[in-house]
């Protein structure tokens, strides 16, 4: 017998949190098909001694709800490790949709995730309407990756509502209805999940809250009413960060209704609050999980980011426009960067006024970028304030000379949320909970600003292996929290588990050399326009549903990635 794929000698680290074995791993077709000492020959092989061989990641939270139209390999997520992806976050998508809505679609996502509207106008392609037209569009398409898809929450209201949406008019009892029949017939489909946001930090140009946002619970709950008669899908829920008691009655509520889980966002605010929440849903037979992130929220700021601490002093804005080489000149002139030093932050026009505080003078909470960043450090001497204090310096013009390195390039990491004690020590307690899923990667958003895609391979370098400002966690727990555990929680029960049976998403690590190098600019977007992207170091090898789809780093020409439609089977027999 000859198998299509074996990988030899790997050290495997299953997903299911069982200790680490050498064995090999037979592959036919898009399944394994035997875990051995000794496998069969193959057509072809992976020499995996020394290295660990884990399941591909599940990241279920991004945004490449547009990318997925043109770009089929799906970086950055799918150079760490993943090969499931789900969108439709926050309650943003571009389906379902009438063509006279789609300008409008653009601009809410390009408000809220940040995504330019030149890159969405020139990419998307838009040959759908309806949600099962849009699940059909991606199938026709190459990736690497497999793709879940929610049904959006403002996209659905638009589409129902109209132009009475994008005034933020209450729906009435007829749009409720006809708003579940459209998530109903989403979900037989083959969506994979309904979102929502009630948050207020989304806003438009005008600075008002996006709409939708403020939808009222009868809304809400008679959507989750389609949820229960289709039979599947979670819900995931963004709410405002500082009125958890009402967002806590009211995802006990909708997870009730719908019959289904309802997935919410948490970080270390408040986290002892956040899981008892989780125990009290358990008590009132809701099924509540929170995600939250295994570092820092946070922004990288450079002098071509959307946020950076001179972003609204006069002189910046003066030189906007200019071509990226003048005003590189500018920058380095001393006289301009006195000027800009002397001059005041402006208004903040489009920042929330505490945000506006932190990116202005937050230097207590900003760290240079180093080749190798690193995302947990002491904001006591690594931290721009105490370097210049230490210095004699002031922190503005640290920062400032920090960016004009490298030609203009240089970044600064600045640490938002999930970090208050100055570590991520509350990460591993609320890692301990069952109701909690590492997630919140971000992938596709917050082109110039965010890059925690990168997430995977944080987990397994720093929290299995590098960390040094607190307790490790042990490398198998690790690989099942970026695989079998979002797996589940999502009802993919045919992934994420190295055992006979499952599908062949696989990951072959050289653990000792993996790393996360610095993130950098690119401009491979559609129109030019630019995004953060991070490589990583160490992966030998990404297998997707049997087939190799990177190695070292470098696509192998091969697209196996599909449309996942719906919750997936456990194999028969596993």
């Amino acid at each position: 017998m000859t198998h299509d794929l074996v990988i030899r000698n790997g050290i495997i680290v299953d997903g299911s949190g069982s200790e680490p074995y050498q064995a090999d791993v037979a592959i036919d077709g898009d399944l394994i098909v035997a875990i051995t000492p000794r496998a069969a020959d193959a057509a072809s092989e992976i020499d995996a001694q020394g290295m660990l061989v884990t399941p591909g990641f599940v990241d279920l939270h991004t945004h490449y709800d547009a990318q997925v139209t043109w770009d089929p390999v799906l970086a950055p997520s799918a150079w760490h490790g993943v090969t499931t992806i789900v969108m439709g976050n926050c309650g943003v998508g571009f389906a379902p949709v009438q063509p006279v809505d789609r300008s409008w679609m653009i601009e809410i996502m390009q408000e809220v995730e940040e995504i330019p509207r030149a890159v969405l106008e020139s990419g998307l392609t838009w040959d759908w309407q309806t949600f099962p037209e849009y699940l059909d569009a991606l199938s026709g398409r190459s990736h690497t990756v497999d793709i879940c898809a929610q049904v959006p929450h403002i996209a659905l209201r638009h589409y129902v509502m109209g132009e009475r949406a994008a005034r933020d008019e209450p729906a009435t009892a007829d749009d409720i209805a006809a708003m579940a029949g459209v998530v109903e017939e989403a979900l037989r489909a083959g969506a994979n999940g309904f979102a929502c946001s009630r948050t207020d930090a989304h806003r438009l140009a005008d600075g008002r809250i996006v709409p939708g946002a403020d939808a009222n619970r009868d809304e809400l709950l008679g959507i989750a009413d389609g949820v229960q008669r289709a039979g599947h899908g979670p819900i995931q829920f963004l709410g405002n960060f500082g009125d958890w008691d009402a967002n806590l009655d009211f995802m006990i509520q909708m997870s009730r209704r719908a019959a289904t889980s309802v997935h919410f966002t948490m970080s270390d605010t408040e986290w002892p609050s956040r899981l008892a929440g989780i125990d009290r849903g358990v008590a009132e037979k809701a099924d509540l999980v929170g995600h939250f992130p295994p570092r820092a929220v946070g922004n990288v700021l450079q002098w071509r980011s959307s946020r950076h601490p001179f972003m609204d002093r006069p002189s910046i804005r003066a030189i906007a426009a200019l071509p990226w080489p003048e005003r590189v000149a500018r920058l380095k002139d001393p006289s301009f960067r006195s000027r800009v030093l002397s001059e005041p932050n402006g208004e903040g026009e489009d920042l929330l006024p505490d945000f506006a505080r932190i990116i202005y003078q937050g230097f207590d909470r900003m760290y240079e970028v180093d080749a190798y960043p690193d995302y947990e450090p002491d904001p006591t001497r690594d931290s721009i304030a105490a370097r210049a204090a230490a210095a004699g310096e002031d922190p503005a013009a640290f920062a400032y000379d920090i960016m004009s390195t490298r030609e203009g390039e240089g970044m600064i990491y600045m640490t938002l949320a999930n970090y208050r004690t100055g570590d991520l020590s509350a990460v591993t307690q609320i890692l301990d909970h069952p109701g909690t899923i590492v997630s919140l990667s971000d992938g596709g958003a917050h082109c110039t600003r965010v890059i925690d895609a990168s997430a995977p391979t944080f987990m397994l370098a720093h929290w299995s292996r590098d960390r040094s400002r607190g307790d490790r966690l042990p490398l198998a727990r690790v690989v099942k929290s970026c695989s079998r555990d979002p797996a589940e929680a999502y009802g993919l029960l045919d992934r994420g588990l190295i055992q006979t049976g499952y599908l062949a998403d696989l990951n072959v690590i050289d653990f000792d050399h993996l790393r996360l190098p610095a993130p950098y600019l690119a401009f491979d977007l559609p129109a030019g326009g630019q995004r953060l992207l991070q490589r990583a170091e160490g992966y030998a090898a990404t297998v997707k549903r049997g087939q190799i789809v990177f190695r070292d780093g470098a696509h192998q020409g091969h697209y196996p990635g599909q449309v996942v439609r719906g919750p997936q089977p456990q194999p028969t027999g596993a």
